[in-house]
């Protein structure tokens, strides 16, 4: 089955990469950022839905800040939310599918016998802080109002070339500092936006041609590490001395929102829909760091 595609949060991180990937590959799209759509606007919502009368709606819009969430949790509810509820509403009345974006911070670190397992699609939802509170709200309510036709895409620590992250900067670092102080004791799945997109566009095409049954995916690459070896692997890409980046903790950076000590999400479900998992996540790196150093370059003082 074709159709068209719409976007929200299409000037995002990940939005970007999904608008482009979709446009690459031959589909109608429509992208929208926060400009051009408020989510928590229903009237606007109905409004785009009734204009394009979009196949499949990809939720891409976020309040993305875990550390701005902890203090404005409100805030942040509103749009991860009941923004999602808006849209599920509107593709319900107009019959179209919702893939809508969400986070391995849904999880509360490690499963209920304290082991270290990657986390299955259908496993207890118990966040430990406001942002992963706000998700789960969000993707409660595109699983209640569209209970045969709502996807959750939950991905997990992303990287790309579109805008600032961890992967940027650290690349920026390198060049300005002879150490950096990084988290060794929190881990997951660092993703490549590109990668993350693509896997998307896979799944909303199966969910258009009846291959793909509603309910939670996780788009996320594979492998694990923490955030002390992803910026190792980025020294060693960069040609410089991986022992330059030092191992720290969490706490010694008494951030306002604690986030989870392993957030690592299993693949499992992609296997009954006919879909590969995602590449490990040194694969998608390697891949994606050619373009990461050029938008660094490009930031560069003139």
């Amino acid at each position: 089955m074709n159709g068209t595609w719409l976007v929200t949060g299409s000037g995002g991180l990940l939005g970007q990469d999904v608008l482009t990937g979709l446009r690459e590959a031959g589909e109608t799209a429509t992208g929208l950022d926060h400009k051009a759509l408020d989510i928590t606007d229903a009237h606007a919502v109905r409004e785009v839905m009734a204009k394009h009368r979009p196949a499949i709606v990809v939720n891409c819009a976020a309040f993305a800040a875990p550390d701005k969430a902890e203090n404005d949790e409100e805030g942040a509810l509103r749009i991860n939310g009941g923004g999602a509820r808006i849209l599920a509403t509107a593709c319900a009345e107009f019959e179209a599918r919702l893939i809508h974006v969400s986070t391995d911070y849904v999880f509360a670190g490690d499963d209920s016998g304290g082991v270290a397992v990657p986390f299955a699609e259908d496993a207890p939802t118990c966040p430990v802080n406001a942002y992963g509170r706000t998700k789960v709200a969000g993707e409660r309510a595109v699983l209640e109002c569209l209970p045969e036709t709502g996807y959750v895409f939950r991905t997990a620590w992303l990287f790309g070339a579109g805008r600032t992250n961890f992967v940027r900067t650290m690349i920026r670092l390198e060049r300005e500092r002879d150490q950096v102080e990084v988290v060794a004791d929190q881990c997951g799945q660092p993703t490549w936006t590109v990668d993350a997109a693509d896997q998307l566009i896979r799944l909303g095409r199966a969910a258009l041609d009846g291959r793909a049954p509603a309910g939670a995916y996780h788009g996320s690459a594979g492998g694990q590490a923490s955030w002390y070896e992803l910026a190792q692997e980025v020294f060693r890409l960069l040609g410089a001395d991986p022992e330059r980046v030092r191992p720290s903790t969490g706490a010694a950076f008494g951030r306002p929102a604690p986030r989870p000590a392993y957030s690592v999400l299993g693949h499992a479900r992609w296997q009954a829909v006919g879909i590969e998992p995602i590449r490990h996540w040194r694969a998608g790196l390697e891949a994606a760091f050619p373009s990461l150093v050029r938008a660094e370059d490009a930031a560069l003082p003139a």
